[in-house]
């Protein structure tokens, strides 16, 4: 049976998370706390694990249970996220937290159909926490999974149109028995090899793989063309008071980096942008423009800097003195730009 081979292969060389427990303690019942798999699910969405694990562990230490997070500010809970980008991720997250905590008594829903009613919890979040958490019998589907079950089966239709097939074969291979360590065992193959370029020489399932047997196995999955990214353009303004401090702002809720510290900027548009400056000042414009990608577009912002008195009023923001931990506290393309703001403010 395939997911007996690979739920051996996964006792022997499952990989360790903090999140995790280990295949022997799953064996003998032992459950995952579900708030760590949840944190860790919802962090993960569009994210490696690389990059999750420091995050994970932060807020791990820092609110240590579901409660704990509920009570948290936003501001924290946003500056804390900085840097792992997809920020309306952590927007739910709180409002997740806080629904788990007033309304579950701080105890997590073990279906998919209720897991799917909180904020920010999708088909895979809910797959995930429901067999890993509560070690029940749903498939599990994410770029990892598509791309074994795509091999094994040799489905040749391209993503995401195959998406629903996938599933169904998927759903075909998940045990009643440790759905959860199956869904992890599956999920670290396509993490380390049948990966891009498999190793299909060591992989536990190789001789039930119909693509290996005809040769394309690394051609699978097929993916439809993606369109071309169009090129957005803004300006960013970094304004410093002659006591140091730094002009910023929390941007809106809604939209792009919504209830991120950031510096001011105006609207990105695929035009010039318009001027929309926070304060009257002289101001010197770099001469490179900031550049970031994000899902769907390049920006390009052009990075305007000024140095104010102490008797300068924004229009909006306030200024607050930077520290050390202040650029972790920006998302990204912020960060960026900061860098470069202060950096040339230092030089004028």
């Amino acid at each position: 049976m395939i997911n007996e081979a690979l739920l051996d292969w996964y006792d022997a060389n499952a990989r360790q998370m903090p999140w995790r427990i280990t295949p022997a303690d799953s064996v003998n019942g032992v459950l995952p706390d579900p708030y760590h798999i949840w944190l860790s699910e919802v962090m993960l969405q569009q994210t490696t694990v690389a990059a999750v694990i420091r995050y994970f562990l932060a807020f791990q230490r820092r609110w240590p249970d579901v409660h704990a997070l509920a009570r948290a500010g936003d501001a924290d809970v946003m500056g804390e996220w900085a840097g792992l980008g997809y920020y309306a991720r952590a927007r739910n997250l709180l409002k997740c937290a806080r629904i788990i905590s007033t309304e579950h008594g701080g105890i997590f829903p073990d279906t998919e159909a209720e897991l799917l009613r909180l904020p920010g919890v999708g088909p895979y979040t809910a797959a995930a926490i429901a067999a890993i958490a509560f070690d029940q019998q749903a498939t599990v589907l994410d770029a990892n999974v598509e791309r074994v079950v795509a091999r094994l089966y040799a489905v040749t239709d391209p993503l995401p149109d195959s998406k629903e097939i996938l599933r169904g074969l998927a759903g075909r291979l998940t045990p009643p028995k440790r759905p959860g360590d199956y869904a992890q065992a599956v999920m670290d193959l396509g993490a380390t090899i049948c990966t891009q370029k498999p190793t299909c020489e060591i992989c536990p399932i190789a001789t039930n793989c119909l693509a290996r047997k005809k040769g394309i196995a690394a051609e699978l999955p097929k993916k439809r063309p993606k369109p071309a990214k169009p090129t957005r353009y803004g300006i960013a303004y970094l304004v410093q008071r002659s006591d140091g401090a730094i002009l910023l702002e929390t941007r809106p809720e809604k939209g792009l980096l919504g209830g991120m510290l950031a510096l001011p900027t105006t609207d990105w548009a695929e035009a010039d942008a318009t001027e929309d400056t926070p304060l009257n000042a002289k101001w010197f414009t770099l001469t490179a423009p900031v550049k970031h990608t994000f899902t769907h577009f390049h920006l390009l912002l052009t990075v305007r800097t000024a140095c104010v008195d102490m008797a300068a009023i924004p229009t909006r923001g306030q200024f607050e003195f930077p520290t050390a931990a202040t650029p972790n506290k920006l998302p990204t393309v912020m960060r960026k730009v900061y860098s470069a703001g202060i950096t040339a403010i230092g030089v004028e």
